[in-house]
């Protein structure tokens, strides 16, 4: 069953900021092997391979294009993350002179004229009369007036 849906406490406002909290543009897992750890096991399987039965070439041809494969896909993942960060700059700038809307910390809705951005830190910043606003908290953009 459903109930009512109460008003923004100070917890609630808590987790609203948490929510919109900054997207980085990398992610790091331990659970991945990556291009060293493959090319590491290559390595140890060529040398620890019997001399009676060595591997055969197709199969090392194999393995040395899967290694490629992940060299380049490396390297597109990695152009990927600058391409945002200039599209996050770019969408950025294009805002001064915009007026903008944004849930506070204290879950109250303001209003300004975005007079500048700042690009310090993962995300660039509005800055709405003197106060520092995350992209990722703007709510509304509208044109200027």
């Amino acid at each position: 069953m459903t109930g009512p849906v109460s008003g923004v406490g100070a917890s609630q406002a808590a987790a609203a900021a948490a929510a919109t909290a900054t997207a980085t543009s990398s992610v790091d897992r331990s659970d991945q092997m990556g291009k060293d750890t493959f090319l590491q096991l290559l390595v140890a399987q060529m040398r620890y391979q019997d001399p009676g039965n060595p591997t055969s070439t197709t199969e090392f041809m194999s393995q040395t294009a899967t290694f490629s494969q992940v060299e380049k896909l490396e390297e597109i993942a990695s152009q990927n993350a600058s391409l945002l960060s200039l599209q996050r700059s770019l969408s950025a700038g294009a805002l001064v002179g915009h007026t903008v809307s944004w849930t506070g910390e204290d879950g109250t809705t303001r209003t300004g004229s975005v007079s500048s951005v700042r690009f310090s830190g993962n995300e660039p910043t509005a800055v709405v009369a003197g106060t520092e606003v995350p992209l990722g908290r703007l709510t509304e953009i509208s044109l200027p007036a």
